[in-house]
């Protein structure tokens, strides 16, 4: 077998306590968990999931910081307690990690101020967008010391966010949001993956990992659906690092692209906001040109809620399932041909990314609690008091990742990967763009111009 499996099955019961993905689990769920106990005694976490609110004076944010700068005390050594104590259970040197976190808190903090700027945020530099360009300006005009780079500990950032992630996707939702948005969703994220893979492999020649990773980032939500693809399938680093940067250019682009088309077809809000949700490959780009449009045409409350139900609950559920289809295909067809061993069925077990489970464990458990309440009533109680503070808490761990992307960049690398794999994504912008039209405007025009 490879190497990979001799190292990862030998560690054994030691996984649990020496592994990003069981560590991602641990934080996510606990914190879930917690939620859930203060949400029983009629409480919330909100105050610990303290943000910046969205401001256009520094009269607002002045007030805002005095009235809660105890909370973001109590919140910075919270993060710091849990990330330098698993992180040094984990092998990392503390005394470059706790200093190195210090710095991204402090900057992730700046960065949300940015990003809650309304004259920022009204043209789509959602605060994770900032993020990376903030960490990319950083670290392509200067030289960060080496031992700052202990405290970017991207893929542990964005796994423990994609297991809160899925405290926001009860699987109730899916049943609310009815047929129409999971069918549509599952189109999309087949056609996508599969284009992308297709033409990558056949008329690229690409390496089929590298093809994978990019079909799932192209097809879900990039950088999430990039580690957790590009884990189960042995990818290169190089490999998630060109989708992620492939996704977010692209993200950038449909933040302008869509609503000017948009407005040129004098589209019903709804269906603006499915469209978007089919075609674009990142939440936090979604929301905001999704958000854009609907102030334009005077209903932001109808394009947001349609492409939440196409993005958000409809697509970005495929990330577990995408993870262990090409986990199989990698571990019994793939390397079955570039080996002459019999690969085992275990190995799937091993290469499968674990914080996964750990993204359906919290769904079920808000699936759980949900099931108890009407869709009135999880919007009126449990999303305030329960759902939105762990939203809130996985904000934070996205922009200490896409800051921690951006600050471990460099533009050369980006442009070393060449034009095939470009050309191989853009396929599939191609028909997430066509099909997003055919779909939300053609067929479904009448559902999704019903959103209020």
């Amino acid at each position: 077998m490879t190497n990979h499996q001799t190292t990862t099955s030998s560690m054994g019961w030691k996984e649990l306590w020496l592994k990003e993905d069981w560590w991602a689990i641990w934080l996510g769920i606990g914190i879930i968990v917690i939620a859930l106990l203060f949400f029983a005694a009629h409480g919330t976490l909100g105050p610990l999931a303290v943000l910046p609110p969205r401001w256009d004076s520094f009269g607002q944010l002045f007030g805002h910081f005095k009235a809660n700068v105890v909370w973001y005390g109590i919140q910075f050594v919270v993060w710091l307690a849990i990330f330098s104590v698993s992180t040094g259970i984990m092998g990392i040197k503390q005394k470059d990690f706790i200093p190195s976190f210090v710095f991204l808190y402090l900057l992730s903090l700046v960065v949300l101020i940015i990003g809650q700027w309304k004259p920022a945020s009204y043209y789509g530099f959602e605060a994770p967008l900032v993020a990376l360009l903030v960490g990319l300006i950083i670290s392509n005009t200067g030289k960060l010391p080496q031992w700052l780079g202990a405290g970017f500990r991207v893929e542990y950032y964005i796994k423990t966010g994609i297991v809160l992630l899925g405290a926001t996707l009860p699987f109730t939702l899916i049943f609310w949001a009815g047929p129409v948005a999971v069918i549509q969703a599952t189109i999309i994220s087949l056609a996508t993956c599969l284009t992308i893979y297709f033409v990558g492999t056949k008329v690229f020649k690409l390496d089929k990992k590298l093809s994978a990773v990019l079909g799932v980032g192209g097809a879900i939500c990039g950088v999430s659906a990039a580690i957790a693809v590009g884990g189960a399938v042995k990818a290169k680093k190089e490999d998630v690092s060109i989708t992620i940067t492939l996704v977010i250019v692209w993200a950038i682009i449909m933040i302008f692209l869509l609503p000017f088309v948009f407005r040129l077809l004098h589209l019903h809000p709804g269906i603006g906001g499915a469209w978007v949700g089919t075609s674009e490959f990142a939440d936090a780009a979604g929301f905001a040109a999704a958000s854009a449009y609907g102030r334009m045409v005077g209903n932001e409350d109808a394009a947001i809620k349609a492409f939440t139900l196409m993005k958000v609950i409809g697509r970005d559920i495929w990330v577990g399932i995408w993870s262990f289809i090409f986990a199989v295909i990698s571990c019994v067809k793939w390397e079955k041909a570039n080996s002459s061993e019999k690969p085992e069925l275990k190995e799937i077990w091993w290469r499968f990314p674990k914080f996964v489970l750990g993204f359906f464990v919290a769904s079920m458990l808000i699936t759980l609690i949900s099931s108890f309440y009407t869709l009135v009533e999880y919007n009126s109680l449990l999303k305030p008091m329960l759902v939105a503070p762990v939203s809130d808490l996985r904000l934070w761990l996205f922009i200490f990742c896409f800051l921690s992307i951006g600050l471990t960049t460099k533009f050369g690398e980006l442009t070393a990967a060449g034009r095939k794999p470009f050309l191989a994504f853009t396929s599939g912008v191609v028909v997430n763009v066509l099909l997003g039209f055919l779909l939300s405007v053609i067929i479904l025009g009448s559902y999704w111009s019903s959103m209020e």
